[in-house]
């Protein structure tokens, strides 16, 4: 184990507990984090080893966005307008390029590491427009939200949101019923910004146990061990590991200011059918900031590219159906150097973390 020895003996008496309940179950996260953890400290040895399985959900915002939005991001930065993206975005392979490469032919990409970057780029070239690309979950949107609201906002600054909701994926997941699932591990920061009660919904239709947790081992462990007692004692609630940060209610301020922001809208998420009410758009209020709005001619050029590269397995393994390895291009044709899809690309993403952190290479 790689715990803090006070942390190796909470471990064990977690672990052991687990053990004591004699519960096999598969248990599914949605965050690129908890992944993160569970492969750097070997969590899913320990895990195994006690009856519980744990599967990686589309918890990576990165490797949700399709191929089609990027190549709407490429060809506005083709077409002359400065591109504003976090770096994981950049090397996101698709049928006509990335944006590192529409950077290397000349067009203007640039890496940011916050909106507020982008915001600032706008006001020093204030002739030429500039699109910030929104990814992330209920965590980032908020911070998209505050430039908008804000009577300095550059006329040439507008948002071209990727941003995805949660529960909406999860309901999918379920209604999928392609993996049977005993319990789910959700977000902790997700729910610093939502709050715990937005979970209920599926644990009322579903009948199945849930934990809010953090992002340290013993969360994770933790985690595991109140859905596993959970299921010993036949309740499905939504439990809060992560009390801590979590609060009930969530953050107020930040989800009203979603709300006047940004409307749900149907959309495709990478390797899931069209899924309803899952991603946020720019109210009508913000259509002079709305990127799909303001250069709406641009937009209508970008050509049909395909979901994923030939044998590229990402959508498989977004959707918990295999692991990395499964992937017959994983560590072969498709490394960090040579990605051949997002799941390689983004640091959240499960075949970079199983390729950069995990104990086989192939």
């Amino acid at each position: 184990m790689m715990f803090k020895y006070r942390d190796e003996e909470t471990a064990k008496k977690i672990l052991d507990g687990i053990r004591a309940m004699n519960v096999e179950a598969k248990f599914m996260h949605i965050c690129g984090t908890h992944q993160d953890t569970i492969v750097r400290f070997g969590l899913e040895e320990m895990l195994n080893d006690v009856g519980v399985e744990i599967a990686q959900g589309p918890g990576c915002p990165v490797c949700v966005t399709t191929s089609q939005e990027i190549a709407d991001a490429i060809t506005l930065a083709r077409s002359g307008v400065t591109v504003t993206a976090f770096g994981d975005m950049m090397r996101v392979p698709t049928t006509i390029g990335s944006l590192f490469s529409a950077k290397a032919d000349g067009a203007d990409v640039r890496i940011v590491y916050s909106i507020d970057d982008a915001v600032q780029m706008a006001r020093d070239q204030p002739d030429k427009p500039l699109v910030f690309v929104g990814v992330g979950f209920e965590t980032t949107a908020p911070s998209t939200c505050v430039p908008l609201h804000k009577d300095n906002c550059p006329e040439n600054f507008s948002v071209y949101s990727c941003h995805r909701v949660c529960p909406p994926a999860i309901e999918t997941i379920f209604s999928l019923g392609e993996s049977k699932l005993n319990g789910f591990i959700q977000p902790g920061h997700v729910a610093v910004i939502t709050g715990t009660g937005m979970f209920n919904q599926f644990s009322e239709k579903y009948k199945v146990p849930q934990v809010v947790a953090g992002f340290e081992p013993l969360d994770i462990l933790m985690s595991c061990y109140m859905l596993c007692k959970q299921i010993k004692e036949g309740r499905h609630e939504v439990e809060n590991e992560y009390t801590r940060l979590v609060r009930p209610e969530g953050n107020p301020k930040a989800l009203k200011l979603m709300e006047e922001t940004f409307t749900p809208v149907d959309r495709y998420w990478r390797g899931f059918p069209m899924i309803p009410k899952s991603a946020l758009a720019l109210r009508d209020e913000y259509a002079e900031h709305d990127a799909t709005k303001v250069h709406e001619d641009i937009l209508k050029n970008t050509p049909e590219v395909e979901a994923e590269s030939k044998g590229c397995r990402c959508g498989d393994v977004l959707r918990g159906l295999i692991k990395s390895e499964g992937c017959p291009m994983f560590g072969k044709v498709c490394k960090p150097s040579n990605p051949m899809g997002p799941c390689m690309v983004s640091a959240e993403g499960n075949c970079s973390i199983a390729y950069r952190l995990g104990s086989k290479r192939l």
